[in-house]
Formats: C-alpha cells, sequence, structure tokens
C-alpha cells in the first residue's frame, strides 16, 4: 500500500494512510525496462484494497502506520490471487493507493529499472463533489453508500 502521510518521520514504517487516501491519488508503478517473471517484478495482491480500505475505516483521520497495518503480514489478504507487474519497457501500473504490494528478489539476468512516484491528488476529499474511482471503490468495499 502506499502510504501518504506523516513521510517526515525518519522511519518508513511510522508513515501513515487513512481512508481517505489523503495525500495519494494512485499508486503508479513504472517499468523503464523489460520486466519479465524472474526479473524481480512487484509482486500484487489483486482485489486487496478493498480489505485495506476495511482496516483503515476505524483508524478515522488519524489512520494508521505501516508498522500497525503490516504487523500480521497483511494475513487478511493472504487469498488474494498475486499478480506480478511485468511487461516492456514503457508499460505504466496505475492502482489504487491500497493495494498491497511488494518487491521479491531478482533471479534474471539482466537488471531492471522501475519507479514508484506518487501522484498526488488535485486536493482533499470534498463531499461536495463527485467521488473519484478510487473513493468510490473505498466506498464500495467499507459498505458506505452514497
Amino acid at each position: 500500500m502506499d502510504v501518504s502521510f506523516g513521510t517526515d518521520h525518519p522511519d518508513f514504517m511510522e508513515w501513515r494512510v487513512n481512508v481517505k487516501s489523503s495525500g495519494r491519488a494512485l499508486l503508479m508503478l513504472f517499468l523503464f525496462s523489460d520486466v519479465g517473471p524472474d526479473d524481480a517484478p512487484t509482486r500484487i495482491r489483486k482485489g486487496s484494497h478493498a480489505q485495506i480500505a476495511r482496516e483503515l475505516l476505524p483508524y478515522g483521520e488519524a489512520g494508521a502506520t505501516l508498522r500497525q497495518l503490516s504487523a500480521d503480514g497483511y494475513a487478511s489478504t493472504a487469498n488474494c490471487e498475486v499478480e506480478l507487474a511485468t511487461g516492456p519497457a514503457g508499460t505504466v501500473y496505475l492502482c489504487h493507493p491500497f493495494l498491497v504490494h511488494a518487491a521479491q528478489p531478482h533471479r534474471g539476468q539482466q537488471p531492471r529499472f522501475m519507479a514508484q512516484p506518487p501522484l498526488l491528488p488535485k486536493g482533499e476529499f470534498d463531499p461536495t463533489l463527485p467521488p473519484s474511482p478510487v473513493q468510490v471503490a473505498i466506498r464500495q468495499a467499507c459498505g458506505l453508500t452514497f
């Protein structure tokens, strides 16, 4: 998941995320080289964003730290299908910021180059505006109505 605030803390495990996805519009994975299954592709747990949204709901505006959310190894998402972020150079994955994802060892012959830059939202959540697709997914996962 893409923790998005409290990033001034020197320990990244203390960085935070809240159910509003404050400070983050999307999780983006850019492949700058060809990435095959042996080239340390990012592992993505498909659908895990819905479970993480439900887990974040009780934390409210303050959100939770990466340490709190990962304490059990994301056990609640263990049954999610794993997809590998593979593809030719130039591939971009646009994902929900709550998607559980992780690195893995490189077993290939060529180095791989990728980046995960932040996509900042235009502004904070405004209930007077139509919800973004990320907000729609959060509300659906939490069983909230519009």
